[in-house]
């Protein structure tokens, strides 16, 4: 997930960088924040994608090659 992806979502979830709305005016540092954030909730949400695949898997091996595409994500 790149940063512009990030700040486009944000603005969908009715977010603004609108210098109009004084409290949710973002700077450098708030934006770099909303980016942890939204870091921290992929790696959260791709770990439990991991844990329903090796709950679904007949084949560890199968579940393991899935689990380390779902991981790679994060690169």
């Amino acid at each position: 997930m790149t940063r512009d992806d990030i700040i486009r979502m944000a603005r969908e979830a009715g977010m603004t960088d609108s210098p109009d709305d004084y409290n949710a005016y973002w700077t450098a540092d708030s934006i770099d924040e909303l980016e942890r954030f939204a870091n921290l909730i992929a790696a959260a949400e791709r770990e439990a994608c991991c844990a329903i695949v090796y709950g679904q898997c007949d084949s560890d091996n199968v579940a393991q090659r899935t689990v380390d595409a779902i991981r790679a994500r994060s690169e």
